[in-house]
């Protein structure tokens, strides 16, 4: 009788531990994932005015540049052109580091790697009578607490939204960051199938205060989709409708750009 009780317990724990065990890992996973370093992440649009200079980035970018990178621990670097230009594109380069040192630390490195500038000469090299590029604008990021690391989509055909919000002051900013990881806005964003590639707040760089985020989608169709899903989630209007939350009081713009992945691009 008694080896029946605790055969009996024992089956009776372990199927409670089969049932609470996943909630104990989604829990942990979640932890785990706040709990990481955040990366930073240069942001780099580069203007251009023809397919000279487009082909002459490009080019130092696949061969020179990224590859660098990569040896410099860099792993995953993507490169995109607009979707929809307006007039001559433009191209915007997702630069991810470890830490600040690493991206302080990389123009010295760059200066001393013989493979990268001999790969990188007629780019940086560049007679003024034939620029290849008109000028690059560039932010630094640092990743929010609650994606902490760029998350690499699946390789295949897909467009990217890249977002910038900005706030008319750094309180309303950091309210809105709040939003996105307190608030749960990115849980949600999930769910509804809008794809987070990062999110990063905007240490140095133009038109702060604001944060910056990458969203991915197979195409402009299931983009209008999911972003409709978004707006009617339940938990969605919950959020938004908390007073110190709402738009009115903390997003003073939002600037989007499409964005198409170029064939080397690592995202």
């Amino acid at each position: 009788m008694k080896r029946r009780k605790f055969v009996k317990a024992s089956l009776l724990t372990s199927a409670v531990t089969s049932l609470i065990h996943p909630v104990n890992q989604a829990a942990a996973a979640v932890t785990a994932q706040q709990n990481a370093n955040p990366e930073f992440y240069e942001l780099r649009i580069y203007s251009l005015k023809n397919a000279r200079q487009r082909k002459a980035v490009e080019s130092y970018l696949q061969n020179a540049y990224i590859p660098a990178l990569n040896r410099l621990g860099s792993k995953t670097i993507g490169v995109f052109s607009e979707y929809l230009p307006q007039g001559f594109t433009k191209l915007v380069a997702v630069i991810p580091f470890n830490s600040l040192d690493d991206y302080f630390n990389t123009s010295d490195k760059l200066a001393k790697d013989d493979a990268y500038q001999q790969a990188g000469a007629d780019y940086l090299n560049a007679e003024a009578t034939a620029p290849p590029y008109e000028r690059i604008e560039s932010s630094l990021l640092k990743a929010f607490v609650g994606m902490p690391k760029l998350e690499v989509p699946e390789k295949k055909a897909r467009i990217f939204e890249l977002r910038r919000y900005e706030s008319h002051n750094e309180t309303a900013g950091r309210k809105k960051i709040e939003m996105f990881n307190q608030g749960g806005e990115i849980s949600i964003f999930k769910r509804v199938g809008l794809t987070p590639v990062f999110f990063g707040e905007t240490l140095i760089g133009p038109m702060r205060p604001n944060l910056t985020y990458m969203l991915t989608f197979d195409n402009m169709d299931e983009h209008d989709q999911n972003w409709k899903a978004f707006g009617g989630d339940p938990e969605w209007k919950k959020i938004s409708s908390v007073p110190e939350f709402a738009d009115a009081k903390i997003v003073s713009n939002i600037n989007r750009m499409f964005l198409i992945p170029a064939a080397f691009s690592q995202i």
